[in-house]
């Protein structure tokens, strides 16, 4: 005879699925401390390389917040498409982004050398065309992990609020570390070295958590 199928435990299930919600917190919150320690770095090296004024302060300001909004429209595009791939999806963008982090001090002061006595318009379409990558893959994040969370508990209010909260609380801590503790020990270039190690440890526990949730 046979044996019988197993059966899935449904309790073990909504057990996965609730330690899953709880982890991403934490996560999250790391992914907000990589991504001020990039943003002020960043902003550090393209003041080096196009000069401290208003106009510079707007561009590259300008460049985050559009990367944000580009990314967080695209992640929601993308997480409403494929709802069973959010965590892995949320991983390759944390992947992504410290792929991103490695390169970016050389790639920057490159750029920064070759472009430095354009005009203000050309100087405004580098930045643009350096930072929009990695900024619309930071605004990603969010989407992705609000579509997972309210999958898992329901409630769009509470999770995105949970999420944006511990995201926000990272960003302020990462950006409290780096000005006021950081620059006393790390260049800008290990600075960002380190948010990119952030960034993969982030990616592997994402990445772990989709596996373990299946």
């Amino acid at each position: 005879m046979s044996a019988a199928p197993r059966r899935a435990d449904p309790a073990r299930s909504e057990g996965r699925f609730f330690s899953a919600a709880a982890a991403l917190a934490p996560i999250f919150f790391l992914s907000g401390v990589a991504a001020l320690v990039y943003q002020i770095c960043w902003q550090r090296m393209l003041f080096v390389s196009f000069g401290i004024d208003i106009e510079s302060v707007t561009i590259i300001v300008s460049t985050f917040m559009l990367g944000l909004g580009v990314g967080a429209l695209a992640g929601g595009w993308i997480a409403d498409r494929f709802p069973a791939r959010l965590l892995v999806l949320f991983a390759a963008c944390e992947l992504l982004i410290g792929v991103f982090g490695l390169g970016s001090a050389p790639l920057i002061r490159t750029m920064g050398e070759i472009f430095v006595q354009s005009a203000r318009p050309v100087a405004a379409l580098v930045n643009f065309g350096l930072l929009l990558v990695p900024t619309s893959l930071m605004g990603a994040t969010l989407p992705i992990l609000v579509t997972d969370a309210v999958r898992r508990r329901g409630g769009i209010g509470v999770s995105i609020g949970r999420l944006y909260f511990v995201n926000t609380l990272g960003a302020t801590a990462g950006a409290l570390a780096i000005a006021m503790g950081g620059f006393r020990y790390f260049d800008l270039a290990a600075a960002i070295q380190g948010a990119a190690a952030i960034n993969f440890c982030v990616a592997a526990l994402g990445g772990l958590l989709a596996w373990r949730s299946r």
